[in-house]
């Protein structure tokens, strides 16, 4: 019995879901780890892949690196990989990224306002906003492939 409950919670917070109702994506502005402040809707035109995570979330720090690689790979293509950390101290989470370099920006929503708009429920949570600001998937939770499935959402956004 325990391990059917294991499994549908693990199934509910490990989940996909490709949005076939998209809804505008909640507009922001936060300020990034090299302290400038990034606005999502200035960002138009642009696929962005919008990662809630935080340095006390073991899934989250093992993604870093695969969100670096696929930043690195589809920002020729206009996507922009963000990473958004909730906690309201963020020492920990700059700690994490001295030690674990990543390109793409880092922001912090320390008043938790951006992660209650986007009703961010597990860590680490990743929505994909398309190009016309449209929030297009979400996935939550995170095990080593994940990674090819925001590829395979970033694919289909971009043949649109």
């Amino acid at each position: 019995m325990k391990w059917l409950l294991t499994a549908v919670l693990t199934g509910w917070l490990l989940s996909a879901t490709w949005v076939t109702q998209a809804a505008v994506a909640p507009d922001f502005t936060l300020k990034s780890l090299e302290g400038s402040n990034l606005r999502l809707a200035e960002q138009r035109g642009d696929i962005i892949v919008l990662n809630f995570w935080a340095s006390w979330c073991g899934p989250c720090l093992q993604e870093m690196p695969a969100l670096d690689a696929l930043a690195a790979k589809y920002a020729p293509l206009g996507v922009q990989v963000w990473g958004v950390n909730v906690e309201s101290d963020n020492t920990a989470a700059q700690a994490y990224l001295q030690r674990t370099k990543v390109d793409f920006p880092i922001l912090f929503d320390d008043q938790n306002e951006v992660s209650k708009a986007y009703q961010v429920q597990a860590m680490p949570t990743t929505v994909i906003i398309d190009k016309d600001g449209q929030i297009r998937a979400l996935h939550r939770g995170y095990k080593p492939g994940y990674e090819h499935k925001y590829e395979e959402d970033i694919k289909r956004l971009l043949r649109e």
